[in-house]
């Protein structure tokens, strides 16, 4: 139950995460690798299984893991909950706890019900995570805006990407799937990253890390914008030179 195996869940699981915090501060990792870990374990309880019933107990465990942690009992038995345990705040619970409650939709194949309720569900998984993350690494509650503007843009990105496997597992995961309403989606992505940058300030530069996560969004959402064809034929991803060129940018400017 060590920062190593949390480190080591992010790497296999979530490779764009791990890069990421990896091109953070040491002391950073020690907060990013448990909330990355744990994000890792609640977005996958959903795919491990055909069956809703463990699914849902799977996201079950871990909302019992956050109110043990909540509570100030002793963390579950998972090499991840003590690390997590060991990061968080009493009021850091509900927010994240409302990201395993928001991963119900992965469960089931119902369509999201209109652009607010697929907002809602980028906001209480990506956004929560992000402004958690944040307020663990010292951001202000003056920095909350831009970085869940930020957040919301690069989990849009990640879920744009994730559209092919998304429908090959029988999902329907979009509002409006036409070229024109992937078109609109991800010029709202980009119109969230632009109001982000816009307040950077805002956000000291110790909890700015806890954005690097984001570091594809903009060439994501752009291609999306500009081609909403590649969305649907898997075609949103970078080559590895840029992808490696564009975090090096953003780990020495600090400009995410």
């Amino acid at each position: 139950m060590s920062l190593q195996a949390c480190a080591d869940l992010v790497a296999r699981g979530d490779p764009d995460r791990f890069r990421a915090t990896m091109a953070a501060p040491v002391a950073a990792r020690h907060v990013l690798f448990p909330l990355y870990a744990f994000n890792l374990e609640v977005s996958r309880a959903p795919w491990v299984t055909e069956e809703p019933l463990i699914a849902e107990m799977r996201l079950q465990f871990w909302r019992d893991t956050l109110d043990a942690i909540a509570a100030g009992e002793a963390p579950r038995a998972h090499e991840v909950a003590a690390p997590l345990a060991g990061v968080i705040a009493a009021r850091d619970v509900p927010l994240l706890d409302a990201a395993i409650t928001a991963r119900r939709w992965d469960i089931h194949k119902d369509p999201f019900e209109d652009d607010a309720a697929f907002e809602a569900y980028l906001s209480d998984t990506a956004s929560n995570l992000s402004w958690v993350a944040a307020r663990r690494l010292g951001a202000p509650d003056s920095a909350e805006a831009p970085v869940r503007a930020h957040a919301m843009a690069s989990g849009l990105a990640a879920f744009l990407r994730a559209i092919p496997e998304l429908e090959a597992r029988g999902r329907i995961p979009l509002v409006d799937g036409t070229p024109q309403g992937v078109r609109d989606l991800a010029a709202r992505g980009l119109e969230w990253l632009r109001t982000a940058r816009a307040a950077r300030a805002a956000v000291p530069a110790r909890a700015g890390v806890a954005l690097y996560s984001g570091w594809r969004a903009g060439t994501t959402l752009k291609a999306a914008r500009d081609v909403p064809e590649r969305v649907i034929a898997g075609k949103l991803s970078e080559s590895e030179a840029a992808r490696r060129a564009r975090l090096l940018w953003v780990s020495l400017t600090g400009r995410w």
